[in-house]
């Protein structure tokens, strides 16, 4: 979490406008996509249009209906639809099924790079989730909007301390001091460690390494030894799965697919014999115990027959398993086949990490290609000009220290590239990070307040000092203030109608003079609108719209401050400081946060009134029509000119409570007390 998973911020979301028929429509023209219409760099895991890719989407786009024909694809109005295009080529180019995400009930979940698993409830922002549902014909969920957004590393920054224990830090021990200032300390093993670890055995294609797989698999199998096979990815776990059933060897596969066995099927993979194919899940921070698991075979046998005695059930299946352990001690213990190297020699160690525990024997293997993902991006040029010169034959491998340690460089330069993704993640999310601290502590205040009245007329104080700059610039003439427009401004911001003009023309008057008669002006029109509504309803409409203004405002924030971080880069052709200029701008579009916030906090509280006896009427009548409704859900559109809210307006009387029928606890008390349901006659 703390290293692998920081790349990607954590991001609270909600849904919104939902645009399924767009994501359905583009689909249908990626497919048509050819490999000369785009480049893929697989390193940063990004893809963009050529030219004649360009040309391409365009006419199909026009050809579809979802360009006008005046238009062209780099318009501004077009923004939307280019994004939309590049989302829905990276669902299909870069995203693989069974390997990224699975389809289960209708529905894309997403697996994590790092253990295997499923991460139900997690979503792939910008559309891109939906491309991806779309590509699987699945229900297209809503896109989301960023409601709040934080890196891990500024959300584990938020605790005073922090300590871990982990057997593969050692690594990462330059990251976790520079990022996090924690030192890494190795304690030494309980037990010496007597596993043995293979050099990496490199073949020439995926075809010649999965058949020696297979054949070292059997061999395993045959002297009774218990077989570990670590994957990537599901799709090349079942492809194993597929090839050891040719063989007629057994064994059993744990993947996200079937991660409701796991708990059985680790307690299993230590049997004499077992052969376990695995993605990284398995056994993760469990020992596959030598045997298999003495303790979970007790227990299913004591539920299997409650009346045996479970003494002596224990005593048996414990001398069985004391059997089973010596013949696989014998057989040199757990060996781990690991198929591909991982990005990470971390995850590469944990798999190693699953035979050898607590001084017991094991064995370790990592079995490549020269076509394996890592291998084929970051640099098999080298060794594959050496195979060549050596001059091997088809299924023969290469076995030698220079070759783990060429893999080793190339695992270090990945492991690099990711922490500086994650070192320049973190320099933007630290300015975004000043502005959430202060912006999430005034809402604290604001939630924990009772009175907020003060922080209300401050605000509109500084709306109105504003306002009289903008209209009467300091040291400015007579002549040169517009006193027109700060008369529109005052009734449209501050609710109130004052001869500002005529004040403009009166003799020796300036802003000084004008800024105190418009404050004395509001704080009157507001404090005769708090004693209209009371006290206590004036103070928790103030707290209501000033809490919905902030958190709308913020999320405008994000989504501009989103939009300004996927663009500055460009300011590098200009010989400026991408991050500088983020810094810069972030901070005038912060200021221009509080700013909007007061001016619309301002306007919105300067135009609300108490209902009038009529309004009261008519909005509960409607109330009432929407549960007539809910009660017969077979209404149609032509039944709903029928009299029924006519008649239950007839109906009500604001003094006889069970006119009211049910309203709602947070809609206003029929009474007319100008107080919630919840508040008055609700409370009982």
């Amino acid at each position: 979490i703390l290293i692998d998973e920081a790349r990607t911020p954590l991001i609270i979301s909600g849904p919104s406008d939902d645009r399924s028929e767009l994501y359905v429509s583009i689909n249908k023209i990626i497919p048509d996509v050819q490999p000369e219409h785009y480049k893929l760099d697989e390193k940063t895991r990004s893809v963009t249009y050529t030219d004649e890719g360009n040309d391409f989407i365009e006419q199909r786009l026009y050809a579809d209906g979802l360009l006008d024909s005046e238009a062209t694809l780099y318009d501004p109005e077009s923004t939307t639809l280019v994004h939309h295009v590049t989302q829905g080529l990276r669902a299909h180019v870069l995203f693989k099924k069974d390997k990224d995400y699975i389809v289960r009930d209708n529905e894309v979940v997403l697996i994590d790079e790092f253990t295997g698993r499923m991460m139900s409830g997690r979503r792939l922002s910008d559309g891109l989730h939906q491309a991806i549902e779309a590509k699987e014909k699945c229900k297209i969920q809503p896109e989301n909007v960023t409601l709040a957004s934080v890196t891990f590393q500024n959300y584990f920054r938020l605790y005073e301390k922090l300590a871990g224990m982990t057997g593969t830090a050692q690594t990462e021990a330059e990251e976790f001091m520079e990022i996090y200032k924690l030192g890494v300390v190795s304690v030494p093993t309980n037990q010496p460690v007597a596993r043995v670890d293979d050099h990496d055995a490199v073949y020439r294609t995926v075809r010649e390494k999965y058949e020696a797989i297979v054949k070292t698999i059997q061999e395993a199998h045959d002297r009774g030894q218990p077989i570990l096979v670590g994957t990537t990815s599901i799709e090349k776990s079942e492809l194993i799965s597929n090839m050891l059933k040719e063989a007629k060897v057994e064994h059993n596969v744990l993947n996200a697919r079937h991660h409701e066995q796991e708990a059985q099927i680790v307690a299993d993979a230590g049997k004499p014999g077992t052969v376990t194919i695995a993605t990284n899940m398995a056994g993760r921070g469990t020992d596959i115990q030598l045997g298999g698991n003495a303790e979970m075979k007790v227990m299913a046998e004591i539920e299997a027959d409650p009346d045996a005695d479970p003494m002596a059930i224990r005593k048996r299946v414990e001398a069985e398993h004391a059997v089973d352990k010596k013949k696989v001690i014998d057989a040199g213990g757990l060996y781990v086949l690991a198929t591909e190297r991982h990005e990470s020699r971390r995850i590469d160690n944990q798999l190693r990490g699953r035979s050898g525990r607590q001084g017991d024997p094991g064995r370790s293997s990592f079995y490549l290609s020269l076509e394996d993902d890592l291998m084929r991006i970051f640099g098999s040029e080298r060794l594959d000009k050496v195979l060549s010169t050596l001059g091997m034959n088809e299924g023969e491998a290469i076995i030698h220290p220079w070759v783990n340690k060429s893999l080793e460089k190339a695992q270090a330069k990945v492991e690099g590239r990711n922490f500086e993704i994650r070192k320049h993640l973190l320099k933007y999310d630290d300015v975004m990070n000043d502005q959430r601290k202060a912006i999430f502590g005034q809402r604290r205040e604001i939630m924990e307040a009772d009175d907020l009245s003060d922080v209300i007329r401050d605000m509109r104080h500084q709306v109105i000092d504003d306002l009289v700059d903008v209209h009467m610039p300091p040291k400015s003439y007579a002549d040169q203030w517009t006193m027109e427009g700060l008369y529109a401004d005052t009734i449209r911001y501050l609710g109130i109608d004052e001869p500002v003009i005529a004040w403009g023309d009166e003799e020796g008057v300036d802003d000084h003079e004008i800024r105190d008669r418009l404050s004395k002006a509001s704080d009157e029109f507001m404090a005769q609108k708090a004693a209209a509504f009371g006290p206590e309803n004036m103070r928790m409409i103030e707290k209501s719209l000033l809490l919905q203004t902030i958190d709308a405002k913020w999320r405008e924030h994000l989504v501009t401050l989103e939009h300004l971080r996927s663009v500055v880069g460009f300011r590098g052709y200009a010989q400026r400081d991408p991050l500088n200029e983020y810094k810069s701008e972030g901070f005038g579009l912060f200021e221009t946060l509080l700013n909007t916030l007061r001016t619309e906090v301002s306007e919105k509280l300067s135009q609300i009134r108490p209902l009038t006896e009529d309004e009261q009427k008519q909005m509960i009548a409607q109330a009432m029509a929407r549960q007539q409704e809910d009660v017969a859900p077979g209404v149609t559109h032509a039944q709903d000119s029928s009299p029924v809210p006519q008649a239950a307006a007839q109906g009500f009387d604001e003094n006889d409570p069970s006119t009211w029928g049910n309203p709602g606890r947070n809609q206003a008390c029929p009474c007319g007390s100008g107080k919630k349901f919840k508040h008055c006659h609700g409370a009982n």
